[in-house]
């Protein structure tokens, strides 16, 4: 009986694959039958010049100039105290390669898919005030412990910065997070460049590598720093802690600083530290190149930050679309984590208030719905989605062109048929991401810097990279990210799936009406919910890292007048 079992098992699984090789085959005949071009190779020319994310002395603002055939980026001239500017690598060295699919090509409704909000004038300014001085005399070591992915890490970090400010601590380099559901060893130096931290914060925290080894064995106070805390508890009470001790040690880092109400020079030095001091290793920019290269070469992009693996699922309690041996599974899962506070969520309720993750299917409905073809070029940035095959069929039947940083991530078997027939080459060969296998944080870099350069940046899920990528790509020119309303969404999908409505015109002018002003165009950061007090008030506030506008942003009031700016 458990023979016959396995083999009918085996039977519908082989079943299934068929019918999406065979769904992807005809998306392929389809594509293959409008081109002949032969695409370029996935190697770049030189990938042994470190790519960087521009920052505010490489960057004023690039913008999207109306769309001719050749449809480049062009920079703007620069303000006197923007003078300094450098091109980004990937815009200026080589336009976008005429080889591309018809996902990415020209007419009206392209330039309305593609092109970004306007950014009315809004330009980075996070140079310090000149009240701003060189750190005060160091009372003692700030020692921190960092919890989370890479984007919890990496906004934590940027926070310590500035309470080591706050507090004239001498700021050791980091501990990266080895315990949590990742298990990754990677080491600061690992992840980000070290020694482009220290030297570039040098004017406002002293930065050192390690703890002098005479204060190996003195006593260390260890703090649990509160939440959404401002400049008065830093300096009074955290600040009176040198008078004993002279290492405090910081027990967590995420969201321990308040996103508002802090002065104007300590808002402007966490940008500092986010968008220029907290390189990523010149390892990790050098194979970021590689990909955005790659990407460019096959048009304009979208990067998915598909958030539909195993940790999140179990973190959220989201179990819509899933067996009851995976809701079993991911139960078990948040049950074992015991810094997960909450065990038992109800799963239907969650998913009604928006607070699920949309599905890879929901996904397909979505873009299709906003009028992206099925030959656009997407980068999935994301780890193992939760699933597999399954569960990204209807996703990839939609838009066969998906792409990740390696084939273990995306093993559908029509891809891989994709890509010898299409692409020849992967992004990157396996030899050549063995160095970042194995470290969550390291992959998931990959992914944050190739979202943050990609032409619309989709998040499935309101997360921690989410909100610093959305961030990021404000700061950088205002580019286009659109952030799905799941609540509204959760309406219309569970609507198509009772057969009340049917995907079609209704149903994708109803998305996009939704969706008009959640494109990432200007605005201030909203702040808390009206009622709310204590945490629960600084929880309901726009994070700083998501929109770093006013703080770091200023507004031209003329373009013919470059000098003069405010803040609004």
């Amino acid at each position: 009986m458990m023979q016959r079992r396995r083999r009918r098992v085996a039977a519908v699984v082989l079943l299934q694959k068929i019918l999406v090789c065979a769904i992807c085959t005809i998306a392929l005949v389809g594509l293959l039958s409008g081109y002949v071009h032969v695409l370029p190779s996935s190697r770049v020319s030189d990938s042994s010049d470190t790519y960087k994310l521009p920052t505010v002395t490489q960057q004023h603002e690039y913008n999207y100039q109306k769309l001719s055939a050749e449809k480049r980026w062009t920079k703007e001239e620069a303000p006197p105290h923007l003078s300094k500017l450098q091109s980004l690598p990937h815009l200026s060295k080589a336009p976008i390669s005429s080889h591309k699919f018809d996902g990415a090509g020209g007419n009206l409704d392209f330039e309305k898919l593609w092109k970004p909000p306007e950014d009315r004038g809004f330009v980075p300014c996070i140079q310090p005030s000149s009240n701003y001085r060189a750190p005060d005399q160091s009372r003692g070591y700030l020692v921190v412990r960092t919890n989370g992915g890479l984007n919890q890490m990496r906004t934590g970090i940027c926070d310590m910065v500035a309470i080591a400010r706050m507090i004239n601590a001498t700021l050791v380099v980091p501990e990266l997070d080895k315990r949590s559901f990742w298990q990754d060893t990677s080491n600061f130096s690992d992840v980000f460049d070290e020694d482009h931290f220290i030297n570039a914060l040098a004017n406002d925290v002293k930065v050192v590598k390690n703890l002098p080894t005479e204060l190996s064995s003195a006593t260390k106070v260890v703090k649990h720093f509160i939440s959404g805390s401002g400049l008065g508890y830093y300096r009074d009470k955290i600040g009176s802690l040198w008078e004993e001790y002279q290492v405090i040690r910081a027990a967590k880092s995420d969201s321990r600083l308040a996103n508002n109400n802090l002065p104007p020079d300590i808002q402007k030095l966490r940008c500092r530290a986010c968008y220029e001091a907290l390189r990523f290793a010149p390892k990790i920019e050098a194979m970021a190149k590689l990909l955005v290269n790659q990407m460019r070469s096959y048009g304009h992009f979208i990067a998915l930050h598909l958030r539909y693996e195993k940790d999140m699922l179990a973190f959220s309690g989201c179990t819509h679309g899933l067996s009851n041996a995976e809701a079993k599974e991911l139960q078990a899962i948040r049950q074992k984590t015991a810094h997960w506070k909450v065990k038992n969520i109800d799963a239907r309720g969650q998913r009604a208030k928006g607070r699920c993750p949309l599905t890879p299917k929901e996904v397909g409905i979505f873009l299709t719905a906003l009028g992206f073809p099925s030959k656009t070029p997407i980068y999935i940035a994301a780890g193992e989605i939760y699933g597999g095959d399954t569960r990204m069929a209807d996703l990839q039947s939609r838009y066969p062109i998906l792409m990740s940083k390696n084939e273990e991530e995306m093993e559908l078997e029509c891809n891989l048929l994709y890509r010898v027939m299409f692409l020849k080459e992967k992004l990157a060969s396996v030899e050549e991401l063995e160095p970042f296998t194995n470290h969550s944080s390291q992959m998931a870099a990959l992914d944050y810097i190739v979202s943050v350069e990609s032409d619309v940046f989709i998040p499935s899920y309101s997360g921690n990279m989410a909100k610093a990528v959305e961030g990021h790509r404000r700061f950088l020119g205002h580019r286009k990210t659109i952030s799905p309303d799941r609540k509204g969404l959760v309406r219309v999908f569970g609507k198509i799936e009772k057969g009340v409505l049917k995907e079609g015109t209704k149903v994708s002018n109803r998305i996009i009406e939704i969706h008009r002003k959640m494109q990432g165009s200007p605005r201030r950061r909203k702040g808390p919910v009206s009622g709310t007090k204590g945490i629960n008030r600084f929880h309901s506030e726009e994070s700083f890292y998501g929109n770093p506008l006013p703080d770091c942003l200023c507004q031209r009031v003329s373009k013919n007048v470059k000098t003069s700016i405010r803040i609004r």
